[in-house]
């Protein structure tokens, strides 16, 4: 088991925010993809997860509700936590660019905050 953390700035924890901004329906299957992740983390493989291609250790959590799809991007932490950076609700073919840039951005802040990390 996992442990999952959320990426908090200034009392802010945006996927959270983000998560409670959707229907009851939708926020049940974010939170269902997110104890799968707890469950079986980096196994849990695709469909569930990929990892962020040009990154070195950005990861997304993909998820399908109809047909809406949305994603969180994280980041393993000291190999047994993962920490959910950002979340979107995907509109376009490709994820944009800016969205990525801000989970890296927030990545890069958290582990400023921290002395020993292992990212994978």
């Amino acid at each position: 088991m996992y442990e999952i953390r959320y990426y908090t700035l200034k009392g802010r924890t945006p996927v959270v925010e983000f998560i409670k901004a959707q229907t009851p329906k939708i926020q049940a299957k974010i939170l269902r993809e997110i104890d799968l992740l707890q469950e079986f983390g980096l196994s849990l493989g695709t469909p569930h997860i990929k990892k962020i291609k040009g990154t070195k250790n950005l990861w997304e959590l993909r998820i399908k509700h109809s047909t809406d799809n949305f994603r969180i991007f994280y980041f393993c932490f000291t190999g047994s936590q993962f920490v959910l950076l950002h979340a979107i609700r995907k509109t376009t073919g490709k994820i944009p660019m800016k969205e990525v840039d801000i989970a890296l951005k927030r990545l890069h802040n958290f582990l400023k905050g921290c002395d020993n990390y292992e990212a994978r």
